[in-house]
């Protein structure tokens, strides 16, 4: 994590867009002087507000999660206004938090150098398989991609009604809130792979179906199942849940 008590990001250039100039002690973020081009102003300002036009814990996740396709470089800045959050302080202070250190930059350098990219459509397909996956894990405490079966993610979503194409699923347990979840995600700490975070910006996933619901180790848990085939699932009618694979 970025924890000095001063920041600086420096100004940055990218597709002909002031991306940001930022110098600001953590304890005076919102105070923080910035120069944005007015192409990235409106960008900017919407980062530091959370989506609370979304009524459902997983429509706050789906605004986090494209707002971040969208708007890549603001979301970069988010991060850098607060390193740490007070979910991340509790995991800290517990030994629990990932042992790596390099994921907060990577994730940064990451979102700077990101193409935006088109919204995800909300899918009932998807959202209800992954439904099915939060129904069944949580009361017992599993955890993972696979149902007590052995049925892989692929083929819960195919059995709910998903089209043979391109899929993914990221789960998270444990983030209180829609943007710890989307934030634990993107920064994807102790994954190696990044996998988390390569799912939310993969240019191929078209919709995603969001689920979350309570887990008896972890407290809570989020399921996103992501797939490149919106309208062939939305016309089967159904819903499904999101998860990470």
């Amino acid at each position: 994590m970025w924890t000095g008590d001063v920041l600086r990001l420096c100004t940055l250039l990218r597709g002909g867009l002031l991306v940001a100039a930022l110098t600001f002690a953590p304890a005076a973020a919102t105070a923080a002087t910035m120069a944005f081009a007015p192409a990235a102003a409106t960008a900017a300002t919407m980062a530091f507000a959370p989506a609370a036009s979304a009524a459902t814990m997983e429509e706050r996740i789906l605004a986090e999660v494209n707002f971040a396709r969208a708007y890549p470089q603001a979301y970069a800045l988010r991060l850098l206004v607060e390193p740490q959050t007070s979910w991340e302080r509790a995991l800290a202070d517990a030994g629990t938090e990932a042992d790596d250190p390099g994921a907060f930059g990577e994730a940064v350098e990451h979102l700077l150098a990101q193409a935006p990219l088109p919204p995800l459509e909300a899918n009932k397909v998807l959202a209800a398989a992954a439904l099915e996956h939060v129904a069944l894990q949580g009361p017992v405490g599993a955890i993972g991609h696979s149902g007590p079966d052995g049925e892989r993610f692929y083929d819960r979503i195919r059995r709910h009604g998903a089209g043979r194409v391109i899929a993914a699923e990221n789960i998270a347990y444990g983030p209180p809130a829609a943007s710890d979840v989307v934030r634990a995600l993107i920064i994807d700490s102790g994954v190696a792979s990044r996998g988390h975070r390569r799912n939310i910006f993969h240019d191929g996933f078209e919709a995603v179906g969001v689920s979350c619901g309570p887990h008896r180790d972890y407290s809570t848990m989020c399921v996103m199942d992501f797939s490149g085939a919106p309208s062939r699932m939305a016309a089967r009618g159904r819903q499904g849940r999101s998860a990470a694979e």
